[in-house]
């Protein structure tokens, strides 16, 4: 609710960040310490960690968990990574511990941040000395744009695949362009893992919308198999759209790349109605669960090569080197 029509600057304050303030924040609107104490032992407020209170005595919700993150971690502090491209509307991600961005000349208040209350998520604090007001999205509480969140949660991933997940659901979710996401990477050239996120991106621009659709795309250049279309529109039988995960429309043969909900057994009905089309129109077609296409590339890349000398591909032979004849 809006504050009342004679709210103070404290009420507005407060309002505008969740109730979450600084005690420098209340100290500035002329509130004594004095006056604070009471507060805190009479339970109208309470003392979140050193230095920030909360105007209520309740658990903390999540905006109000978000305000502390960054409170905690000082000035110019902003929601990064995961935290940020969540708030920006990307789903699916991690949602704890809490990053936050600082720059590189700032140290942030280490021992705060070890000391936040149980109904408080971890809140991991990185550094930059690269944050133009381009990357800085107009939000409260302040974040980066979800372009810079999602290039720097790549960089910050446990592993590749997580990484590559990220940046493919921020573009699958339509909440940020390849281009946005090549844009920030040309002002970042010592991002950590540069090469890979180029990469994905990349490989998304080209139609690869999910992590198995990338996978899937590079298993193919690894094995010398021709590049399919990606992300092919057709209408089926019914006049419903569909877009194909990769197609080779030369030889007509398609292949998709089913991920976990493919298992439900809602969906096998709907999956083979639309293969019986496929099939009836003169196509074929080949299917692989996702994990397939990681763990056991080999395998793939050996049907999809049949089906395709099957239909009338012929492989280009390797050059061979006379030095090694």
């Amino acid at each position: 609710m809006l504050p009342a029509d004679d709210a103070d600057a404290l009420d507005w304050l407060a309002f505008e960040q969740a109730g979450v303030l600084t005690t420098a924040q209340v100290s500035g609107l002329l509130l004594s310490e004095g006056k604070v104490r009471g507060r805190i032992r009479s339970g109208r407020w309470r003392s979140v960690c050193r230095g920030i209170l909360l105007t209520g005595n309740g658990r903390l919700t999540r905006d109000q968990q978000l305000w502390v993150a960054v409170l905690a971690a000082g000035p110019e502090a902003v929601l990064a990574g995961v935290t940020a491209a969540a708030e920006g509307g990307v789903r699916g991600l991690r949602r704890e511990p809490l990053h936050v961005l600082v720059p590189a000349d700032r140290r942030a208040a280490r021992t705060t941040l070890r000391r936040l209350p149980i109904d408080m998520p971890a809140v991991l604090v990185h550094r930059t000395s690269v944050l133009p007001e381009s990357h800085r999205q107009l939000a409260r509480p302040p974040r980066t744009t979800t372009a810079r969140a999602l290039v720097d949660a790549a960089g910050w991933a446990a592993g590749v695949d997580e990484a590559q997940a990220v940046l493919a659901a921020g573009c699958q979710q339509r909440r940020v362009l390849p281009e946005e996401l090549r844009a920030v990477l040309d002002v970042l050239p010592r991002a950590p893992r540069r090469r890979l996120i180029g990469q994905a991106v990349s490989d998304i621009a080209g139609g690869a919308q999910a992590l198995s659709e990338i996978d899937f795309l590079r298993l193919c250049r690894r094995h010398r198999l021709p590049t399919p279309d990606l992300q092919e529109h057709r209408v089926d039988e019914a006049g419903r759209n569909r877009w194909l995960d990769a197609y080779w429309r030369e030889w007509r043969v398609q292949v998709e790349v089913d991920g976990a909900h493919h298992m439900d057994a809602r969906h096998w009905a709907a999956d083979m109605r639309r293969q019986n089309d496929i099939w009836t129109s003169g196509d074929r077609i080949l299917r692989f669960p996702a994990w397939l296409v990681r763990v056991r590339p080999d395998e793939v890349a050996a049907t999809v090569r049949h089906a395709l000398m099957a239909a009338g591909w012929t492989p280009t032979p390797r050059r061979r080197d006379p030095a090694h004849e």
